[in-house]
C-alpha cells in the first residue's frame, strides 16, 4: 500500500511557475516508477512525466521544455516543476506509483491538486 499526498497547486498566471509536490508513504527506492498526470473535465487523464527507480526521466506532450520532474528520495518526495505555464495548462494534476510485489504491479494515485492558470 502507498498513500500519495499531493500539493502545490493554486492559480498562477500564464508565464508563471508552480512547484508541486507528492509526499509518498513508502520508500522511493521501493516504487518501480513514479509520475505525473493531468485531467482536465470530461477527458481522460494524461501522462506529464515520469521518473524510474533508477532516476531515468520521460516527458510528453506539450510541457516538454516547461516541467522538470524531480525527487528527494531522504524526504519521500517527488515534484514537478512547471514553468512558463500557459491556459491549457489548467488541471488536476495526480501522483502516481506503480509498485511491484510478488510479481504484481499495483499502482497508486494521490487525490489530485488543481492548477488553475489564468490572468
Amino acid at each position: 500500500q502507498v498513500q500519495l499526498v499531493e500539493s502545490g497547486g493554486g492559480l498562477v498566471q500564464p508565464g508563471g511557475s508552480l512547484r508541486l509536490s507528492c509526499a509518498s508513504s513508502r520508500t522511493l527506492f521501493t516504487i518501480r516508477r513514479m509520475g505525473w498526470y493531468r485531467q482536465a473535465p470530461g477527458k481522460q487523464r494524461e501522462l506529464v512525466a515520469t521518473m524510474s527507480s533508477g532516476g531515468r526521466t520521460n516527458y510528453v506532450g506539450s510541457v516538454k521544455g516547461r516541467v522538470n520532474i524531480s525527487r528527494d528520495n531522504a524526504k519521500n518526495a517527488m515534484y514537478l516543476q512547471m514553468n512558463s505555464l500557459k491556459p491549457e495548462d489548467t488541471d488536476v494534476y495526480y501522483c502516481n506509483a506503480e509498485v511491484i510485489v510478488g510479481g504484481t504491479e499495483y499502482e497508486y494515485w494521490g487525490q489530485g491538486t488543481q492548477v488553475t492558470v489564468s490572468s
